[in-house]
């Protein structure tokens, strides 16, 4: 138990650091090293994944409250396109665990593994969209949230990847759109989360600590941890170089999707 608990920390500061270092979601990390030290630990193969994304997705209810704070208070969320969002990106989510739930272990590693290639590519080589085109209105606001919320409920992330790119190409400033992605992070979640605790608590064999496929113990350490560690990461972002890192975590990145394709 002290070695779990020393890495579900490990993990949950690394997470929190990167985020307010690098503005990269936490997930990135804590799904891969969640599933590995899963393995590690004997729980049951069929529901690795499962538990990863699902514990992932929990640890982020309670960083997202902490970055929408910070965001509210510089006024960079805009509380109508996060409200037209919501039940598209809420319905998404649940579909994402019941998706989630319905495929073996195995294919949900390598759609994550398949993602974090294509996010570390965007690390190396992305650029910001140009803006083409005002928002929709709250039913297409709505309409967008639902593969939003469900592709990052499937990865167990906050949804920034998809919903940053998703305002910038709608006009949204930057500031703006970083902040409503933030927020937009908590229903995804909270619905998430939800999702993968109602669609494992039927399972057999599930670890002592859990709820469906949420592992407790691994969500509070985390969470504390992240919560902790991401003002570090934001301060230290001042102070070293971001876009040389950046270019580290992708390969870091590209190495850890590799691994999970491969294996």
């Amino acid at each position: 138990m002290t070695l779990s608990i020393a890495v579900y920390l490990l993990t949950g500061g690394l997470a929190g650091l990167l985020a307010g270092l690098l503005g990269v979601g936490g997930g990135l990390v804590i799904v891969p090293v969640l599933a590995f030290f899963f393995i590690y630990r004997g729980f049951p193969p069929e529901m690795i994944m499962q538990m990863a994304v699902g514990t992932s997705l929990a640890t982020i209810v309670p960083t997202s409250i902490s970055s929408l704070r910070t965001h509210h208070r510089y006024g960079a969320v805009r509380w109508t396109v996060l409200a037209a969002l919501a039940p598209g990106v809420v319905i998404g989510a649940l579909l994402g665990a019941v998706l989630a739930h319905q495929i073996s272990s195995h294919a949900l590693q390598l759609v994550f593994g398949v993602f974090v290639l294509l996010a570390a590519t965007r690390l190396v080589f992305g650029h910001t969209p140009a803006s083409h085109r005002s928002l929709p209105g709250r039913i297409g606001l709505a309409a967008a949230g639902v593969p939003i919320g469900g592709f990052s409920a499937l990865v167990g992330i906050g949804g920034g990847t998809l919903t940053v790119p998703y305002l910038l190409w709608h006009n949204v400033g930057v500031r703006q759109a970083v902040g409503t992605s933030a927020a937009t992070g908590l229903p995804i979640a909270l619905a998430g989360a939800a999702g993968f605790a109602l669609t494992g608590s039927a399972q057999p064999s599930l670890p002592a600590g859990s709820t469906g496929y949420l592992y407790w113990p691994a969500v509070v350490a985390i969470s504390l941890a992240s919560i902790l560690l991401a003002p570090v990461g934001a301060h230290l972002a001042h102070r070293i170089p971001r876009d040389a890192l950046l270019k580290v975590f992708a390969v870091f990145l590209a190495l850890v999707g590799l691994k999970m394709i491969l294996v």
